[in-house]
């Protein structure tokens, strides 16, 4: 399958099919990061809670993000104790790219952030005009997953010049693997 989603499709597609019905394995990329909500069984949660039960049916979930999340983030992000311990999350200044990659199955890639605007359920009126890729072939996934894998090894970090911005390189440069945040 190879599909070009727009708008809610995206939504609908990778948050509420791919995203929801991971097993084992979730990668998920944004250069932005706020207070998504989604609708589960009827009301809105939090995307994080979202998370959160993929972590409790154990599924490996990393983050990569470009910038600190804002205070309601945040707020809802201390509210999912089994975030703190179950989420690897990475903030790099560079990255732009915007992905989701379930089970090594399904990939998305396009130009939707984590954000209620980019991925939400938000009114029409209310959503940012939005669109990718979304594909369960084989050989892309692979590339997507590569692309974000040569990111949270820190392939790049020797020569980066953001380092002021990234509180991750030390760690990867020096072989330390990071505590999950």
């Amino acid at each position: 399958m190879l599909k070009f989603i727009t708008d809610r499709q995206i939504y609908e597609q990778v948050i509420c099919t791919a995203v929801i019905g991971a097993r084992h394995q979730l990668w998920l990329a944004t250069a932005d990061l706020k207070d998504l909500y989604v609708d589960k069984c009827g009301r809105m949660a939090p995307f994080l809670e979202v998370l959160s039960d993929l972590i409790s049916r154990n599924v490996e979930i990393r983050l990569l993000h470009a910038k600190e999340p804002g205070p309601r983030f945040r707020r809802d992000f201390d509210r999912y104790p089994n975030l703190i311990g179950g989420l690897e999350r990475m903030l790099c200044p560079r990255v732009h790219l915007k992905c989701a990659v379930v089970d090594g199955q399904f990939a998305y890639t396009g130009s939707a952030n984590l954000t209620g605007a980019g991925l939400g359920a938000k009114s029409p009126r209310r959503r940012n005009f939005e669109s990718g890729i979304a594909t369960t072939d084989a050989g892309i996934v692979e590339q997507v997953m590569e692309q974000f894998d040569r990111i949270w090894r820190g392939d790049h970090c020797a020569k980066c010049d953001r380092k002021e911005f990234c509180d991750e390189y030390v760690d990867i440069l020096s072989g330390r693997t990071k505590p999950a945040s």
